[in-house]
C-alpha cells in the first residue's frame, strides 16, 4: 500500500534526508520518498502503518507540518 502526504516547512535536501530517515523508522513503513520541490512525500507500507504516527514523528522534528492526502 502507499500513502501520499504534503509537508510544509521543507527548505533543502537536508530536510528531505531527515524526513525520509524518520519515516523509515515508523512501524510498518517499507520505504519513503520525499520531494522538497513539490512538498510531497509517499510512503510504501503494510497494514500495520498508522498515518497519525508518521505525522507525529515528522512534526516532532520541529518546523514541519504534515497533511495526509
Amino acid at each position: 500500500m502507499t500513502t501520499l502526504f504534503t509537508i510544509t516547512g521543507m527548505h533543502c535536501v537536508s530536510c528531505k534526508s531527515l524526513i525520509e530517515e524518520v519515516c523509515r523508522e515508523v512501524p510498518g513503513v517499507a520505504s519513503c520518498t520525499v520531494n522538497p520541490e513539490t512538498n510531497t512525500g509517499v510512503v510504501t507500507h503494510d497494514e500495520s502503518f498508522q498515518a497519525s504516527t508518521l505525522r507525529q514523528e515528522i512534526e516532532a522534528l520541529g518546523s514541519y507540518r504534515v497533511t495526509m492526502v
